[in-house]
């Protein structure tokens, strides 16, 4: 008998999944139509020249951001053409050739210069050699707060004190006190991982959000914190309660952005990895839908080599969780709460 009625539970379940999955993919990409890291529509030109060797146009791009003071673009624009150029430099070379001195090129040059760093199996000397290339560009364009972003990673890796951040960090917040970026770097050296632990590193990243100006990307640093915190494991129900309230946030901070947007993608992809491990399925398969076909490395290659492939098991897999616990005659209609979990029948 017991064996009869788990056969008959696996054939309901499946029963399910057929009649409910096909609905669960509205709103949701094909699979071949996800793509990963794509860059904003503002950045992508700028990349295609540089793979011709033509650096004017990311000179443009960045010059542009400088002057209208957009430090949140100009900082994502930086992390994307240095990304670039630590595969191909070329169009680099060339830019700081005819334009030694130039703002831009320099912040540019001082990212990818402290990407190659972290990667090098001498990282602190590495890290400490280029600290008068970060000079060079914070010098350069004294209001701009993505030098000190830079250096506030490069200070993290070099192993510097609590004093010396702290004053690293006062200069950033004196460019701009809500600049995402800086505060991302501030949570990262607080961290468990690195200097500080996971409850300062909760402190921080919720106080900061509450400072934070609605709709800033800043709301979502709570749920980095707990990311950090599920990565670790071993929480407690007090811990849990925290990372909820973090990941309510961060879907709130979603919600009020336009869906298949790829500048709050990482953050919807963070939230969405964050409501998976908590099991709030519908509040995941929601960020799905405005995620659209942007998923991020961040944080699928925490779990997988190939974080494309991850997203889409991912994906896959909610869908699959809502289908089977569907019952048969369900309406199956969108609920858009998120605190919610499907019943088990």
């Amino acid at each position: 008998m017991v064996g009869i009625m788990a056969l008959l539970r696996a054939l309901l379940r499946t029963a399910r999944v057929i009649r409910h999955t096909p609905r669960l993919s509205d709103g949701l990409p094909p699979d071949d139509a996800v793509l990963l890291d794509v860059p904003d529509a503002r950045t992508a030109p700028s990349l295609v020249a540089a793979a011709d060797g033509n650096w004017e146009p990311a000179a443009k791009l960045l010059s542009t951001t400088r002057s209208e003071a957009d430090w949140e673009s100009r900082d994502r624009q930086v992390a994307r053409l240095a990304a670039f150029a630590y595969a191909r430099d070329d169009w680099l070379v060339h830019w700081l050739a005819d334009a030694e001195r130039d703002p831009d090129a320099l912040v540019v040059k001082a990212e990818l210069e402290v990407r190659r760093a972290w990667d090098s199996p001498a990282r602190r000397e590495r890290l400490r050699e280029i600290g008068p290339l970060i000079d060079a560009a914070a010098d350069s364009t004294p209001g701009d707060p993505v030098p000190w972003r830079i250096a506030l990673d490069h200070a993290r890796g070099s192993h510097a004190t609590h004093g010396a951040f702290e004053a690293l960090w006062e200069q950033a917040v004196r460019r701009s006190s809500h600049h995402y970026g800086c505060h991302v770097a501030a949570l990262r050296y607080l961290s468990a991982q690195w200097y500080g632990s996971h409850r300062e590193c909760f402190d921080f990243a919720e106080q900061a959000a509450a400072d934070a100006l609605p709709g800033s990307l800043i709301k979502a640093l709570p749920v980095r914190a707990a990311f950090a915190q599920l990565l670790a494991g071993g929480y407690s129900s007090v811990h849990a309660e925290r990372i909820d309230r973090a990941a309510d946030l961060a879907v709130e901070l979603s919600a009020g952005r336009p869906a298949a947007d790829p500048e709050p993608a990482e953050v919807r992809n963070l939230t969405v990895s964050v409501l998976l491990r908590r099991g709030r399925w519908e509040a995941a398969l929601e960020q799905f839908r405005l995620i659209g076909p942007y998923a991020t490395s961040f944080p699928w290659t925490y779990f997988s080599d190939d974080p494309l492939s991850r997203f889409l098991k991912a994906r896959d897999g909610v869908r699959h969780r809502l289908a089977s616990a569907t019952p048969l005659r369900s309406a199956l209609g969108r609920t858009r709460t998120g605190r919610d979990r499907p019943a088990a029948h």
